[in-house]
């Protein structure tokens, strides 16, 4: 239950619902008493869309002493069998009466608040819908009951919303993470999970924790983004966007690189959308987020080990299995160690357009990491054997960066080439080019063609039929650049 009920709870008429005034008020005679003084909220205008105003705690007792007579009432475990809708209309039914029995003094934009609410932490995630239901959030981040953040157009600022104490907001994380078959408490303190959306979500409670439960919610938009819209935004030109188009078409073998937060799971959606509807695709994910479009799509998604420490299926694992299940490309949403050197090998046996993401920060720290999680994962061979595996199976590496100002842009499109020496060669077809920042403190800048004319996939896009789009979006590039 929410909230200690205060107070004396002889209330004559209320025989179904027994439940106290407020602490604030006084003390209830024995005796036959008018109803008590009505609690009134301080009146808050309805939060605009793109706001969240911080309710006030009169608010917050209200809500409590309505809850606590809402579980008195209701029924949970028939509550239970109805669906949403049903349960939602049974629940402001009874809260309605009880405001009625509590003689609470409301306007309607107040009591329909509260009962959103009220149903919300009944049915749904409590304080995090309203988060949840915004499309301008990237990322929701709770520290403990009182603080909470919010990532809007690249920038954290504070989301004045809060939970009653760190057991409710720790009842929202084990409600989250157990619709897919997880668990969190104090002998497993740390889970992946994800919405029904695909937002990912991290909890990691105490004893690790120790402000209480810290809730990450990476979230997706409800619509997804495509490669026009990310030119819209500015993420990269008409043209580099038509390049990436290609790419993907042709079957290149890609890997998407990039800091955290800088995009890479948006960008790895958007170049998957031109993969051929007859293709057979297999992912592979910690948590299943990816949004393909395509009608043949098997999903796998990781298992962390039960409670006696056993049944654990691992990255690696999944990517071996692809395999055997006849996929022709493979698509593994975050390559975090040994599994690279499994799609690797996937990339070099026929498995041609299969795509992964990385974390670096350039596309040569992105090969470099890839050499140690290689050496990470045991696999003792030699370095030039590794680039040459490396210059074998990865064709295109694009990089994505969040910058200062919390824009998002794709920075560079470079191809592997090979290999001089020991050292792996590459070449950028396009790089953004930063020229400052305005008065605002936006990043001013651009993307410039490098001037290649003939990418080392030049005969791929032919073989596809794709080399004289290839020729314009190129000649296209570098007229941009001539009049720069």
């Amino acid at each position: 239950m929410f909230g200690k009920r205060g107070g004396n709870e002889n209330t004559p008429k209320a025989a179904p619902v027994a439940v106290a005034p407020a602490a604030s008020q006084a003390p209830a005679a024995p005796a036959k008493v008018e109803a008590p003084a009505p609690v009134a909220p301080a009146p808050a205008p309805k939060p605009s869309a793109g706001t969240i105003q911080l309710k006030s705690e009169e608010y917050y007792d209200t809500k409590t002493s309505v809850f606590s007579a809402l579980i008195d009432t209701i029924d949970l475990g028939q509550l239970a069998q109805l669906e949403p809708e049903a349960a939602r209309e049974e629940i402001r039914d009874i809260v309605n009466d009880i405001i009625s029995i509590k003689n609470l003094a409301m306007s309607i934009a107040e009591q329909e608040e509260i009962l959103e609410d009220i149903c919300n932490d009944v049915l749904g995630y409590g304080p995090l819908e309203p988060l949840l239901a915004r499309d301008d959030i990237a990322d929701v981040m709770i520290n403990g009951a009182k603080s909470s953040f919010i990532e809007v157009n690249g920038k954290v600022e504070e989301a004045n919303v809060r939970f009653r104490d760190n057991t409710q907001l720790m009842n929202i994380c084990q409600r989250i993470v157990s619709q897919v078959g997880r668990r969190v408490d104090e002998s497993s303190p740390i889970c992946d999970a994800r919405l029904a959306d695909g937002s990912r979500v991290n909890v990691i409670a105490p004893p690790l924790a120790i402000d209480g439960p810290a809730l990450t919610i990476r979230k997706f938009k409800k619509d997804k983004l495509t490669l026009d819209q990310l030119v819209n935004f500015g993420a990269i030109t008409p043209e580099g966007a038509q390049i990436l188009q290609i790419i993907g078409r042709v079957r290149c073998n890609v890997i998407i690189s990039g800091g955290t937060g800088s995009g890479k799971t948006t960008l790895l959606n958007c170049m998957s959308a031109y993969a051929d509807a007859d293709e057979r695709i297999i992912t592979c994910e910690d948590s299943a987020e990816l949004q393909l479009q395509q009608p043949h799509v098997v999903r796998l998604e990781t298992r962390p080990p039960n409670l006696e420490g056993e049944g654990q299926i691992t990255m690696t694992d999944l990517v071996k299995n692809c395999l055997r299940m006849r996929p022709e490309r493979i698509i593994v949403g975050e390559v975090r160690g040994s599994e690279v050197f499994d799609l690797l090998q996937a990339m070099n046996t026929g498995h041609d357009g299969s795509m992964g993401t990385i974390h670096a920060n350039t596309p040569r720290e992105c090969l470099n990491r890839i050499e140690s999680m290689i050496a990470m994962g045991g696999f003792t061979l030699p370095a030039k054997t590794v680039r040459e595996i490396i210059v074998g199976s990865i064709d295109v590496i694009i990089q994505a960066s969040r910058l200062r100002d919390g824009s998002r842009r794709i920075t560079h499109i470079t191809e592997v080439l090979g290999l001089e020496g020991d050292v792996i060669t590459t070449q950028d077809l396009f790089v953004y080019k930063m020229d400052g920042e305005d008065a605002n403190g936006n990043i001013i800048g651009k993307h410039v063609s490098t001037g290649i004319g003939r990418p080392k996939f030049w005969e791929r896009a032919r073989y596809f039929n794709e080399e004289e789009r290839l020729a314009a979006a190129l000649d296209a590039s570098n007229e941009e650049n001539t009049g720069h």
